[in-house]
């Protein structure tokens, strides 16, 4: 059935190496093991991450003293932070922003999860010995604590997710400012500083060697569209139903994604491996990393909003003052929330307990802190 095709191609194992085959065909979608090569598309792709890796070493051997500052971007980028920063401060000073950040947030990373699967994406910090390209001149680069993550590295989740999540936040911005002021130049400012957000992001995941740059670039771009069509479908005041459904369908396509690639023979688990392989240091791989931990997180995020917008539709209403004190209790909530130890083993359990963790974030940020900020208040006005 596939003499024509299955003739033109040549199945290598991987890593590949340009000295080492010859190019001929296509090169196709498949895990790192196994490579399906075509002409000399690998050469090219070898060029753009051996070129990602000099422009690593470079911003580590200029920026070297602001290590530090780069450590706190990346986290600022991490999607965890649209969960549990973003998230919060937005829906204190706009109800439906809020909203939809947490939808964006959702939505986009659980995509980004899909696109990672389908891509295979490398990282540098493994990529640098896996490829055997550096045996004579080793590059001079250092991970850090943030380097080692597990999933694949296209497209980049810190840019895609950010690029999403802040673009509902400044052009809602944009648009107050451009209904006070009639000013074009003062509501274009929340659009510059995006820009430049998603640049110091991107320059940190390079920096500690969890991307290259053509998957921040790729991630950017994909997290801006993304931001554009999800701020437009914002799911207010829909029935407890229509979470639900949507946590178990987004649950069960990313589990029949992952039975899918299984049984066409690719090795889902294919990063967790290099990464253990290759981090510096064995504490370094965090289990909230995985792919499934995103997953969770997705999905109880999502059914946390259905379930804080079932309990209290439309929410509680506080003046400023006491919307000040709910986002203070509320981050000072969610912090303890996140810094609950999880039992890593069995891992059915930690998914578990992670994805309940998440369905609380919304419960803690649009129900209990707010109800029990405005039931204080409104006792204190009445005495």
């Amino acid at each position: 059935m596939c003499d024509r095709k299955c003739a033109a191609l040549s199945v290598q194992p991987y890593p590949s190496r340009p000295d080492e085959h010859n190019f001929q065909g296509f090169i196709l979608i498949f895990p790192p093991h196994i490579r399906v090569h075509v002409s000399g598309e690998n050469v090219a792709m070898e060029a753009v991450y051996t070129h990602g890796i000099w422009m690593a070493e470079s911003l580590q051997e200029r920026t070297r003293s602001q290590e530090k500052f780069w450590l706190v971007v990346t986290h600022i980028g991490d999607p965890k932070a649209a969960f549990l920063l973003v998230f919060p401060f937005t829906y204190f000073i706009s109800k439906r922003a809020g909203v939809t950040v947490l939808w964006v947030a959702a939505v986009s990373e659980w995509l980004n999860l899909v696109f990672k699967w389908m891509l295979f994406g490398e990282r540098p910090f493994w990529w640098i010995g896996e490829s055997r390209l550096f045996v004579n001149k080793q590059p001079k680069v250092h991970q850090v604590s943030s380097t080692c993550e597990t999933g694949p590295g296209s497209p980049s989740g810190h840019a895609m997710v950010s690029a999403a999540v802040w673009w509902v936040v400044v052009s809602s911005l944009g648009s107050f400012l451009y209904s006070r002021t009639h000013s074009v130049v003062l509501s274009a400012a929340p659009y510059l500083l995006y820009v430049v957000m998603l640049l110091a992001v991107g320059i940190s995941r390079i920096f500690i060697l969890a991307h290259f740059p053509h998957q921040v670039v790729a991630g950017s771009f994909t997290g801006l569209i993304l931001g554009i069509v999800l701020s437009r479908r914002v799911p207010e005041r829909r029935p407890l139903l229509f979470f639900f459904s949507l946590s178990v369908v987004l649950l069960l396509g990313a589990l029949m994604l992952y039975a899918g690639l299984l049984q066409l023979g690719v090795d889902v688990t294919w990063s967790i491996a290099l990464a253990k392989k290759w981090c510096s240091r064995a504490e370094w791989i965090r289990l909230e990393t995985l792919p499934f931990s995103s997953l969770t997180r997705d999905c109880g995020a999502l059914l946390g909003l259905g379930l804080a917008q079932y309990w209290k539709p439309g929410g509680w209403s506080l003046p400023w003052a006491p919307r000040a004190l709910a986002l203070a209790f509320s981050s000072m909530g969610l912090y303890h929330v996140n810094r609950l130890p999880l039992p890593v083993q069995p891992q059915g359990l930690f998914y578990g307990l992670f994805f309940v963790k998440f369905i609380m974030v919304p419960q803690i940020v649009m129900v209990l802190v707010p109800g029990l900020v405005h039931l204080v208040t409104h006792k204190k006005k009445k005495d």
